[in-house]
């Protein structure tokens, strides 16, 4: 009887498994696989040298991997469409989870931003980027439970859909992370255009994005770490022992890969440290430096895939709560991707994001493979 039950549960498996979008489920594994890599470079060599495991972060990485993608497996198994009845849970453990990270004795202060809950076996979680699936799922559950089918979402609907999202992305504000705020607003602003909204309330919300910024540094509430890190971004000698040092470094260590790269392990400005955070929000210095212009192609070509099939999935799907849970998503992954790299780069201000799929991270990994699970779910059902 045993062994019965255990061959059905492995059938039941791989039937569900083998109904995924095998293009995205190729891409999101590559790039998993491709993130390891780099994280086991960016920290081999130093931590030898230091007389430390040298396998430290790979062994943390691969479990982040793994539990990963046990949720994210575990969101494929519920119709996406069920999710509604648990979304006002959801969206409520996030906010609990903001609040907790805000409470004294609790929240970790690292890098300016009091954004983690330490764990117990030297382990952390970052309630924000959790908090973006909670976003999602709100925005796309009031946009979509609409009156009348086919009407598009009124003033009434816009304005309760920027409420849920309001509350949690000041929570966020608080800590406070510039970045992860930037990147799920540009988000909300994404769900909202596709969801077939007045075109006045996307303009309006760029305005208001514009005018928050500029008030939020003069008004003090951006802190000064950040503002910093801004001013680096346009004068890098703005703050040369920090930001500014950073920047620099990372664009040095990116150029130095050339065509090719120096191959792994044997990139000097990564196995020198002088890239700070190389394995977690400056990983792509590792993949110039080390994998050169092709292997840094190859990644992005890996992205490119991933996003291409996540937009079919969208697209084919005529439910509009998985269209917008979808392009939710979507929208998540490409700011932050495009953020990461682009602040590596000099591109873009340094906002301390990681890449997704790729960076050292317990919480974003969590976050990211949901969110890929999420994809899969609409996929699934959308067949």
């Amino acid at each position: 009887m045993t062994t019965y039950r255990t061959a059905s549960r492995s059938q039941h498996l791989f039937r569900n498994v083998s109904r995924y979008d095998r293009w995205l489920t190729f891409a999101t594994f590559a790039l998993l696989s491709f993130g390891t890599v780099l994280v086991y470079a960016a920290t081999k060599n130093w931590f030898a040298a230091q007389h430390l495991d040298p396998q430290y972060y790979l062994k943390r990485h691969i479990i982040n991997i793994v539990i990963g993608l046990a949720l994210a497996y575990g969101t494929t198994l519920v119709d996406y469409r069920l999710l509604r009845a648990y979304t006002p849970i959801v969206w409520g453990l996030g906010v609990l989870g903001l609040i907790a990270v805000l409470t004294p004795g609790v929240g970790s202060t690292i890098n300016g931003a009091k954004a983690w809950i330490a764990l117990p076996g030297g382990f952390s979680i970052q309630p924000a980027e959790l908090a973006k699936i909670s976003i999602i799922l709100g925005i796309s559950l009031i946009l979509a439970e609409r009156n009348g089918a086919t009407s598009d979402p009124t003033d009434r609907d816009v304005l309760r859909a920027l409420t849920v999202a309001a509350v949690p992305i000041l929570l966020i504000m608080l800590q406070p992370d510039l970045g992860t705020t930037l990147i799920i607003s540009a988000a909300i602003v994404i769900m909202i255009a596709v969801s077939g909204a007045p075109t006045r309330w996307i303009v309006g919300l760029l305005i208001v994005a514009a005018l928050g910024g500029f008030v939020a540094v003069k008004a003090g509430v951006v802190s000064q770490y950040q503002i910093k890190r801004l001013q680096s971004f346009v004068d890098p000698n703005a703050d040369p022992q920090q930001s500014g040092y950073q920047l620099r470094q990372a664009r040095i260590t990116i150029g130095s890969g050339g065509i090719l790269g120096r191959g792994l392990f044997n990139g000097p400005q990564t196995n020198g440290r002088f890239v700070p955070e190389q394995q977690t929000d400056f990983i792509f210095t590792v993949a110039g430096e080390e994998t050169g212009f092709v292997g840094s192609g190859l990644m992005l070509l890996l992205f490119g895939l991933f996003f291409w099939r996540a937009f079919l999935i969208a697209q084919r799907t005529n439910d509009l709560f998985g269209r917008l849970v979808c392009v939710g998503v979507i929208a998540w992954f490409a700011l932050q991707a495009f953020e990461n790299i682009g602040m590596s780069l000099g591109l873009m201000p340094m906002t301390g994001v990681p890449l997704p799929f790729i960076s050292y991270g317990g919480s974003s990994m969590f976050a990211t493979l949901i969110g890929f699970g999420l994809l899969q779910n609409v996929h699934v059902r959308s067949r």
